[in-house]
Formats: structure tokens, sequence, C-alpha cells
């Protein structure tokens, strides 16, 4: 049957505020570069206090890894929805502003939950890496009840972050999720979304995502971490053992993308980089979009590298709708040449 959505995406909804910093600040506040860390409210505070100086220039957005991807695929013009939490604070009203404003449907009602709406402190190194200090708030209490069945089984991908494997309850949702999604042939698209992450919780991911998957991003090295090895040809083939299909993006030497027959060489488009945050969901994204519009593998990842060329050169995990719609022309442009 037709579906109503191109992708369904669940995950954690967190708005982020980005900050210059320097590898000495980092050391100064015993932070580890290029990491995921979790901190609660007490910690959030001791870091905002020590970079007070940082953020007169800062800029809030909503994010979030999937929400990334799927705000991405809106603005190129797919159907998308997304199940989050938010609390009833001017964060979340934020958050289900941006939302709506780049045309991704999700349920309403989150805006009466209590809590604090979970936010992310990025911090950008000269070098264009990105460190992450998250403050999940309310996202800690994301769990199945807040899935939308209907929407599911209208969709023909669901999409979910290994993040959600750190919580209990968002774990026990993303497997709900799959289990629905299975159970009426919705394909399961997913993101390994770091490397710490899949060291630490490797045999929880596997029981997250399942015996197989039909679609995985992840980076060179969450690809090394889950096949445990320092060798990428013995990690894609464990990867081919538990994966459908996937994608593994390598940074400025583009990425790699198997359709289930082939492995693809995808090359990068030249990108004067300054933040690398959200690249990784930028490429999910347009890769997600490009697929659910009837492109192969070659195309969909050449489509999404361009893509994440762009996120790299500005600051900011996202593009505004103008210019993924400039991008869209453009890669319009290059096929119709090609």
């Amino acid at each position: 049957m037709k579906k109503h959505y191109h992708v369904y995406g669940v995950g954690a909804a967190l708005v982020d505020t980005e900050i210059n910093v320097t590898d000495t600040d980092l050391a100064a506040m015993a932070i580890e570069k290029g990491m995921m860390i979790l901190v609660d409210e007490v910690r959030r505070k001791q870091l905002l206090d020590s970079l007070a100086d940082h953020l007169v220039c800062s800029k809030r957005t909503s994010g979030g890894s999937t929400a990334n991807a799927i705000i991405a695929i809106a603005q190129f013009g797919g159907k998308t929805f997304y199940t989050c939490k938010v609390g009833d604070d001017d964060n979340g009203r934020f958050y289900l502003h941006d939302l709506h404003t780049a045309g991704v449907d999700c349920q309403i009602d989150q805006r009466h939950i209590e809590g604090i709406t979970g936010t992310c402190l990025v911090m950008i190194t000269p070098d264009a890496e990105r460190t992450l200090n998250t403050f999940l708030g309310v996202n800690t209490t994301l769990s199945e009840h807040d899935i939308v069945l209907e929407a599911i089984v209208a969709s023909d991908y669901v999409y979910f972050e290994a993040y959600m494997v750190m919580s209990p309850s968002s774990r026990t949702a993303a497997i709900r999720i799959r289990e629905i999604a299975e159970q009426n042939g919705v394909k399961i698209a997913a993101s390994l979304s770091d490397s710490g992450v899949v060291l630490d919780f490797r045999d929880d991911l596997r029981e997250m995502f399942g015996k197989h998957i039909d679609l995985l991003f992840c980076n060179r090295v969450e690809a090394l971490n889950w096949a445990q090895t320092d060798n990428l040809e013995i990690a894609i083939d464990c990867l081919k053992k538990f994966a459908r299909t996937f994608a593994i993006t390598l940074g400025a030497e583009g990425a790699l993308v198997y359709d289930g027959t082939q492995l693809h060489t995808i090359a990068p488009y030249k990108a004067q980089a300054v933040d690398t945050n959200g690249a990784g969901d930028m490429f999910a994204g347009a890769f997600l979009f490009a697929i659910t519009q009837g492109k192969d593998f070659l195309t969909a990842g050449k489509f999404a590298s361009l893509a994440a060329a762009s996120v790299i050169s500005e600051y900011g995990s996202r593009l505004n709708t103008t210019k993924q719609q400039q991008i869209l022309a453009q890669w319009n442009n290059i096929e119709q040449n090609f």
C-alpha cells in the first residue's frame, strides 16, 4: 500500500548550544575531546558558568541525532514523523516550533510533560571537532507508551539512534518500534551514533537492533568498534552479517555504501571543515531521502556526501530549508548532466 510517511524517527529532543572552545578549555574542564558525555543538571550548570565568556556568540538550535536527520529529510521535501519528549518550558516550546517550521509531524501533547527539556552543549575546537555534553532531561522518560503505531505502519522506514540504548525505557521503546516495523513490513534503519556507546553497550545494542537491520549508518571508528577490530575490511564483513545494507562515512575520504550485493566507494566533495557536528546526521537524512525517492545506493551515497560536505562548511548541525533546496537543485543539475 502507499505509505504516508517516508521515515518515522524516534530519539532524544535536545536543544543545542554551540560554543567555540580551545583544546586548553577542554583540558581545564576535564572533558574528553570528540566524545558524547552525559551530564547531570549540576554539571551542566558548572559548564555554563565556566563558559560564560564564550556564550556571547553562541546560538540555540533544535537537535538530537535522529531529529537532525528527520528534519533534513523534511527540508529536502520528504514526509516525516518524529516521536520525542520535551518539557513544558521555553526550550520545549522552541523545539516544537522548530519541528513544525521544518515540516515534521509529531505528537502534539508532549508539550504538557513535566520535566526539563534536554539540552546539549556542543563544543567546537579550531580543528572542527565537536565534543558533546548532553543533559537528557525529560528524554530519560521516553518509553513505548509514546510510540505512535499508526505513523510507524504508514512509513517506508523507521529510524532510530544507538543513543537510545543508554536509557532502559527508551531502549524498550526502540525494541517495540522495531517489532512493529517487522510485523508490518516497514524497513528498519538505525545509526550507531557514537564510538563510545558502541564500546560500552554492544550487547544491549544487539538486543535493541535485533538479528538483522535493513540499513545501518556508522562512521569508521564505530564500525571498527562494533566488529572489535582495527581492520576496516574485517569490520565490513562483520557488518554484512548483521545489516542487509549499510553506509560507513570516512570523513575527508568519503564513504562506503553496501547495497546488499555490491560495496560502492563514494568520493568526498571538497569542503573547508569548520564544524563537523551533524555531518553524519545529514548524511543519513540525505541518504534516506534519496532512497525513499527511488534512487539507488550509489546515487544516494553521492547525494548524501554532497549534503554532508555542505554541513561541515558552516557552523551548526543543520542547514536551513533554502540551503537544502539549493543543494537539491545542484544535485538535480549534476544528475541531468551526468
